[in-house]
């Protein structure tokens, strides 16, 4: 078997499709499996932030505190700074960082999160490992992602069927692994963590509105986002089974009886003291 990839390539990229779902992610829909563990004094790590709406949550969450949001990418950072300033937040910052290999001293944070990260990155135990390092004895890692093998939608789909597979076979070809989030609880048990609370939660799409946006989300994603160059230049799928998946995924989305269900694994991960 092939010694994992220390770094992966990023499966979606940041265009505007891809940004419409993250922009709308909060830390209500998107890390509420850690917010009861928040404390006004906090200092709090947000990796893989992005355009920095569940950051920006988690800063107003700890006004006593200091919230660093840090991604791969230094351009989608102006979108999470104005975010921040949008809001009126001065205890937030931002900068460029790896997973793999954080620029913070041991013991900086009294909390790391992280959402839809593993998932993308090449060696998701070291990248853990690298989150309880830097994490203060007794704090939290918090990750949540997605698992796309458990997925589910109504009605049956064959296109959609072809959506899921093909999605699997380009994220794995980055070296990622689209089927995280039932994986999390043995990655953070390789990384040495033995105070693991697992849980999951999930996100469903079935009003008129939440059809139309989510299914639209990911038509224009199938056909004009970094993922689809990646789908047709890895052989993964030709521009014209791109567009009947993209097709499918609009059909779907006009389904009155239409349902989606997206499972995500969480964990929180307590540091030895």
């Amino acid at each position: 078997m092939p010694r994992p990839q220390e770094t992966a390539v990023y499966t979606h990229g940041h265009h505007e499709s891809v940004l419409r779902s993250h922009t709308w992610r909060t830390a209500a829909n998107s890390a509420g499996y850690l917010l009861g563990a928040l404390k006004p004094h906090m200092r709090v790590l947000d990796i893989g932030c992005g355009p920095g709406t569940i950051t920006a949550d988690l800063a107003a969450l700890v006004p006593d505190g200091r919230v660093t949001g840090v991604d791969r990418a230094p351009e989608i950072l102006d979108r999470a700074r104005a975010v921040a300033a949008e809001r009126g937040l001065t205890n937030i910052d931002f900068a460029v960082a790896d997973v793999h290999a954080l620029d913070y001293p041991d013991a900086t944070f009294c909390v790391v999160h992280a959402h839809q990260v593993l998932q993308h990155v090449g060696d998701p135990v070291a990248a853990l490992r690298e989150m309880r390092r830097v994490t203060k004895p007794g704090g939290l890692v918090a990750v949540r992602d997605s698992d796309f093998g458990a997925m589910t939608w109504y009605p049956v789909s064959a296109g959609m069927d072809a959506w899921l597979d093909l999605y699997q076979r380009v994220a794995r070809a980055n070296g990622g692994e689209p089927d995280a989030g039932r994986r999390l609880k043995a990655w953070a048990l390789a990384a040495g963590f033995t105070d693991i609370t697992a849980t999951s939660s999930t996100w469903t799409f079935t009003t008129p509105e939440e059809r139309a946006w989510w299914s639209g989300l990911w038509a224009d994603r199938t056909l004009a986002s970094v993922y689809a160059e990646r789908a047709t230049a890895g052989g993964h799928a030709t521009a014209e089974e791109l567009r009947a998946v993209s097709t499918a995924w609009r059909n779907w989305g006009e389904r009155p009886e239409g349902w989606f269900g997206v499972l995500h694994g969480e964990i929180l991960c307590r540091k030895d003291v």
